[in-house]
């Protein structure tokens, strides 16, 4: 009969913690959970504007066609305005319009929404056969200044040659 009643009494106890009751039956308020369980989650945020871009392909003497490295610079405007570098690699099947692949990393300098700091964007674009698939996203820890725990994504679209962008981040202070 003990024994039931210890399990009973674990499974009791494991409840109330679970539904935030302490030992003596009290509710737990916020400010009595521990600030290493609470989580403040931040705001996803719209950025949007347009961007002017010079690709600069180098020599990689490498001899293959298929294979291409490039420096990219950006000049951003809008509620993000700045600058960015950056570097790229490409490859693709040599075939017009069929398939390839991009990687690049690009250090953005500016002002967003007010802010102003750093932070770095990967990018990783792949066409499959003329189906086109881009994800651009803010490396973790890169944000600096006002711009230190900036998370995100950005697409891009090119409309008439026109490049324009939008962004969805958030922005914490890390701990």
């Amino acid at each position: 009969m003990k024994h039931r009643f210890r399990a009973g009494a674990g499974v009791i106890a494991g409840i109330c913690i679970f539904l935030g009751f302490d030992q003596l039956g009290h509710t737990r308020t916020q400010s009595t959970i521990p600030s290493t369980v609470r989580r403040e989650t931040p705001l996803t945020t719209h950025a949007s504007g347009t961007f002017e871009v010079k690709v600069n392909p180098q020599d990689d003497k490498s001899g293959d066609a298929t294979l291409g490295r490039m420096t990219i610079e950006k000049q951003i405007h809008g509620d993000l305005e700045g600058t960015s570098k950056g570097q790229m690699l490409t490859a693709g099947t040599g075939v017009a319009g069929s398939s390839g692949v991009y990687v690049a990393i690009e250090k953005v300098s500016g002002t967003l929404h007010g802010r102003k700091g750093t932070f770095i964007f990967y990018h990783t674009g792949v066409m499959t056969r003329g189906a086109k698939e881009l994800n651009i996203t803010v490396v973790p820890d890169s944000g600096t200044g006002e711009l230190e725990g900036i998370a995100g994504k950005m697409a891009i679209n090119i409309t008439d040659g026109k490049h324009s962008y939008e962004f969805e981040y958030t922005l914490a202070k890390t701990p």
